[in-house]
């Protein structure tokens, strides 16, 4: 009976502390937040509104940003090891993070010592990959292979690798937009495999239309 309430009692000491421990947040990535605004990135960045550029605009407005982080004298290493960040929103709002590293920050490094390292500040990984070396005859639709995740009920952060470069990145997201955003996407492809014919048509027609134009204009100008 001891022994049944002394492990109870353990039991519940570990629950209690488990509920006051804080969680790891997977929806931030230096300096930047799923959920964000447009606006917000765009200040972060120091980038224009003329650099977003339109993905789909129905049945929802996808948007996507493309930022090489500077590589200024006097900045801390860390901070270089990015190469570039591609944000993609969906009506304005930040969605996904796709980070590519730098390879020489990067370059003989394993997927262990890429996994160790990003657990040091997001937690122990929710999944690991055991094969995480690229096939040389891997797919061309399989641009990236996943490494390792850490996740929660609402975000997604994926240690991905490429399949082509060998090249580690990462890939944030939130699981709710994206799900939306993937289904937008699908919803766009098919509306413009379903409007194409007509566009087409109204384009052959518009072509038609200006060279009829510039036909008559030339009749009257021409001089033998």
């Amino acid at each position: 009976m001891k022994t049944l309430r002394s492990s109870m009692l353990c039991l519940g000491a570990l629950l209690l502390t488990a509920s006051v421990l804080p969680g790891q947040d997977f929806s931030k990535y230096r300096g930047f937040s799923l959920g964000m605004s447009l606006t917000t990135v765009l200040q972060r960045t120091e980038q224009k509104p003329a650099d977003v550029k339109l993905a789909h605009g129905r049945p929802l407005l996808l948007q996507e940003l493309n930022w090489w982080p500077p590589n200024s004298s006097g900045t801390p290493s860390r901070s270089n090891s990015v190469e570039q960040m591609f944000f993609s929103f969906c009506n304005g709002e930040l969605y996904k993070i796709s980070v590519t590293y730098d390879h020489s920050s990067t370059e003989g490094l394993t997927a262990g010592d890429m996994v160790k390292s990003i657990s040091a500040e997001y937690g122990p990984a929710t999944s690991i990959n055991a094969d995480v070396t690229p096939p040389t005859n891997e797919p061309y639709t399989q641009k990236q292979k996943p490494v390792a995740s850490w996740e929660d009920s609402q975000s997604s952060f994926n240690l991905v690798r490429s399949a082509f470069t060998d090249r580690f990145g990462l890939i944030i997201f939130s699981k709710r937009i994206n799900t939306e955003a993937e289904l937008a996407v699908a919803a766009a492809v098919k509306l413009e495999e379903q409007e194409g014919p007509q566009r087409e048509a109204q384009r052959q027609k518009k072509e038609a239309d200006d060279l009829e134009a510039t036909r008559r204009k030339n009749q009257k100008a021409f001089r033998p």
